[in-house]
């Protein structure tokens, strides 16, 4: 088995916006899916992530957000493992983030 990292994004504004209810029904989604990979041996780890941070380079902070000039932002991610790219992308469409035209990076983890 391989691992996998899904990084979450999404239009950060419609995240902002949504409503607590609505915020926890995608919760709610992102946990059966999640709860679906895990019965079959797939999720290893994932968490949201908070709407703060900072984007640095060498010697400077380029900004205080957790992304630049984007209306999309990483959100989450999810640490999986999959026998092999074509079953993480399998994993990887089943994820909630498209039902608001979000998407996901899904990057083989590198072992050395």
């Amino acid at each position: 088995m391989k691992n996998f990292m899904i990084l979450i994004r999404e239009d950060a504004a419609i995240m902002a916006n949504m409503s607590e209810a609505e915020a926890q029904a995608e919760i709610n989604e992102y946990m059966a899916w999640v709860e679906e990979m895990a019965k079959t041996d797939n999720y290893i780890s994932g968490d949201p992530l908070e709407p703060v941070g900072r984007y640095l380079k060498k010697d400077t902070i380029h900004s205080d957000g957790p992304f630049i000039e984007s209306k999309e932002a990483v959100t989450g991610y999810v640490l999986i493992q999959a026998k092999d790219i074509a079953e993480a992308v399998e994993l990887a469409k089943q994820c909630p983030v498209y039902k608001h035209n979000g998407a996901v990076e899904l990057r083989p983890i590198m072992k050395y």
